[in-house]
């Protein structure tokens, strides 16, 4: 369909998807944002996860806090939560969320070496904070790349992805 040809009725907007859909496309195949004033209020929690490898040395410059542009990981912290409660400005599709908390924890790795970075978001709304949390990671993990980079190009963020999800009508998620 082209952008000038006439949109889908509302009552083809309104048939649910079927499982397994991808639920940000109607009918007709063009992307929306989901309606979701039918679905219930609930507490709904989701935690992320992710890693940036780096050499030893850059390392040692976090955790000495010797980093030229300061607290490495106190900076990413208040990036990742900022990322959070910006979400809906940076993926389209996304329903701007009232976040009731967000929490994020760095854990460094001497062995990887490097960082790993967990967040969680939480919000009392009628759909999932698993793309708050997700986003949380990333950001935190882009802040601890522009912090060091000029000591290491080379870092490789990795395995960001949905850990557990709590709410909502699919219930409760946990990643195997």
């Amino acid at each position: 369909m082209s952008a000038s040809s006439s949109s889908p009725s509302p009552a083809a907007l309104a048939t649910p998807p079927e499982a397994g859909a991808l639920t940000h496309f109607d009918t007709q195949g063009q992307a929306h944002m989901v309606d979701v004033a039918a679905k219930a209020v609930t507490h709904r929690v989701a935690t992320a996860g992710g890693s940036i490898r780096m050499l030893a040395t850059t390392l040692a410059l976090i955790t000495q806090g010797n980093a030229k542009k300061g607290d490495v990981i106190g900076i990413a912290r208040i990036a990742a939560i900022q990322g959070a409660k910006r979400t809906s400005d940076l993926i389209p599709l996304c329903h701007p969320l009232p976040l009731t908390r967000v929490a994020v924890d760095f854990r460094i790795d001497a062995d990887l070496p490097g960082v790993h970075c967990t967040a969680t978001a939480e919000t009392l709304g009628q759909t999932g904070v698993e793309m708050e949390a997700l986003t949380a990671v990333q950001v935190g993990l882009l802040t601890i790349y522009d912090m060091c980079k000029a000591a290491d190009k080379g870092m490789v963020m990795t395995d960001i992805r949905l850990l557990e999800k709590q709410g909502g009508k699919s219930g409760h998620w946990k990643a195997a």
